[in-house]
């Protein structure tokens, strides 16, 4: 991506080459016939900024968290692998932490609701002093959790021996006995002819308290409740570290994380009259690095950036990034799939993702005249549309997100399926792929003609269309419209895919690509160029060997000042 947007790890001739997902892990999968809970369907799934952590929320109002176990292990190999841009083929492994119960069931007497514990998003915050901090929310109130290590201290052991001190009992009972005291008021002692042994009582017992584990604890540091009036559909924490935003179907409201019982309301759509309301909030999220600004989305498929500087409540937004509908093109379903269902920023703050029903769009922040890619996902039920509008299956909402080096974008589908999609240069790359043990790879065939650079997208519209046909995928099979992917994300540096199917958490990760080093090194992308006549005869992993070779020779040649001239440098 442009911008300041991380480059491909390889870019050959005609785009990156597709990612070849494999299996790396699962948690909760369900044996055959086995009845699902629905209190155990997954409900919201999130990274933290670092990769090393995966949070889950369920219906049942409880939050999993995973940890990243193999960078542990392989801290110093990794860096030496990177001074040499060696192939990492390790997936990212992770292992169970802990859980504990963040939401429970209430009822609002005052207005006769029932308020689920369903986690509806989970958002994590800066750690700080070795502990974690995360918050979560259900319809109606957020709160903020910190997980913490404690270690349980207990006493461990005595520390004499227990034969030492049988043997020594009828001493400290004689030395006792034989000292006949008078005591008198206030403590003191007329007889004091007692004297302690010169080798002291070796059966004096003393507790020896010691720290023999290390648990991990869950606590609720915040609640912040009763700012809402409509259900909470999304929650963002800001870059400074202080602040976060709840949006609901009318409101967004700016909170600080250390004040629970004031809210500030940033975006109201509430109209005087609730006869005249044509659109809702459905989505919000703030900027990745600017603290002042963040995207909402609506109903009606726009999306809404605003500036918090321009005034204390954002009635007007600094863009509008909407997508127009073709002449003649409108139907009765038209604004129900033209809803947004969920927005992501690109890690760069360049690019917004947006997910509606049909199709994910991404969107360059400095042009608002329209997606600068469009990928279908749902064109092929476009004529199923009246049977999902019977089955409430049109309004499902799909998430979204984004690779963190924006090269990519994956959203899920029906059947447990979610599709992979390049938007780079030259990327023809529509995968879509199961969520399963045995995943069945789906290559999606694109447009045949040359995609442009997102930099140089200027008001075009590029189209990337997959090769499903009306109500069936790629191998023939129908879709099951109740075994939805609904929740996935994207690892922030490395190429891995956490996703939610029912009650399963699937793992899915990919052996291509190159770690990069620093730049002003050598790279693997120019010599591509340089063999570009052999480019059929060498494979991938020839031209890695070839190419740290050469920079070897050069090193020890003492020729590194000359390499920039031979156009080996970035």
């Amino acid at each position: 991506m442009s911008n300041g947007g991380a480059k491909a790890a390889v870019a050959p001739v005609g785009g990156p080459l597709p990612l070849d997902w494999k299996f790396s892990q699962v948690f909760g999968e369900r044996t055959a016939g086995e009845e699902v809970q629905e209190v155990d369907i997954i409900s919201a799934i999130e990274f933290d900024r670092t990769g090393d952590h995966l949070a889950t929320g369920d219906r049942g109002g409880r939050v999993v968290l995973f940890e990243r176990t193999d960078t542990r292990d392989h801290v110093g190999q990794r860096k030496d692998l990177e001074k040499m841009d060696y192939p990492m083929n390790r997936h990212p492994e992770f292992r169970y932490k802990t859980e504990f119960q963040s939401h429970e069931p209430e009822f609002d007497y005052l207005k006769s609701l029932e308020i689920e514990e369903k986690i509806n998003k989970i958002r994590w915050c800066q750690s700080a002093n070795g502990a974690l901090f995360l918050l979560s929310t259900n319809d109606k109130t957020i709160k903020c959790w910190k997980v913490q290590e404690k270690k349980v201290k207990k006493v461990h052991d005595m520390n004499v021996d227990s034969t030492k001190t049988m043997e020594s009992g009828s001493i400290v009972g004689s030395s006792i006995s034989a000292s006949s005291k008078q005591y008198i008021e206030n403590g003191g002692c007329i007889n004091n002819d007692f004297s302690f042994p010169t080798a002291g009582f070796p059966s004096l017992r003393l507790p020896v308290v010691t720290s023999i584990e290390t648990n991990l604890m869950a606590r609720c540091r915040r609640i912040y409740a009763h700012a809402h009036d409509y259900h909470i559909n999304s929650i963002s924490s800001n870059s400074d570290g202080e602040t976060f935003i709840s949006a609901d179907d009318l409101r967004i409201n700016l909170w600080n994380l250390e004040i629970n019982n004031q809210s500030f309301n940033i975006v109201d759509v509430k109209p005087a009259n609730m006869e005249d309301l044509t659109e809702v909030i459905t989505s919000a999220e703030f900027h990745p690095k600017h603290c002042n600004m963040l995207a909402y989305s609506s109903s009606k498929g726009s999306i809404r950036l605003i500036d918090m500087r321009q005034s204390a409540l954002c009635d007007s937004h600094s863009k509008l990034f909407e997508d127009q509908d073709a002449p003649g093109a409108r139907s009765f379903f038209t604004e129900i799939i033209a809803s947004i269902s969920d927005i992501k920023f690109a890690k760069d703050g360049r690019h917004i993702l947006s997910r509606d029903y049909m199709t994910l769009k991404l969107w360059d922040i400095n042009m608002d005249s329209g997606p600068v890619a469009t990928f279908q996902v749902h064109e092929h039920l476009r004529p199923k549309l009246c049977d999902l509008y019977e089955n409430d299956s049109i309004f499902d909402k799909f998430e979204c997100c984004l690779s963190g080096d924006g090269l990519r974008v994956a959203t899920g589908s029906y059947s447990n399926l979610f599709r992979v999609f390049g938007c780079s240069e030259g990327s023809t790359e529509a995968t879509t792929l199961e969520a399963s043990k045995t995943p069945m790879r789906r290559q999606g065939q694109t447009s045949s003609r040359p995609l442009r650079t997102l930099g140089s997208l200027s008001g075009v519209v590029r189209r990337v269309k997959g090769a499903d046909n009306s109500g069936v995928d790629a191998n023939g099979n129908t879709f099951d419209f109740t075994t939805k992917l609904l929740h996935l994300a994207w690892h922030p540096t490395e190429n891995s895919l956490a996703c939610a199917a029912s009650n399963s958490l699937y793992i899915r990760g990919c052996k291509h690509g190159v770690i990069r080093r620093p730049r002003g090194r050598c790279s693997v992308i120019p010599i591509l160029f340089l063999f570009r006549w052999k480019k059929s005869m060498i494979d991938w992993h020839s031209l890695q060997l070839l190419n740290r070779s050469l920079y070897q020779m050069l090193l020890l040649l003492g020729l590194t000042c000359n390499v920039a001239l031979l156009g080996l440098r970035d």
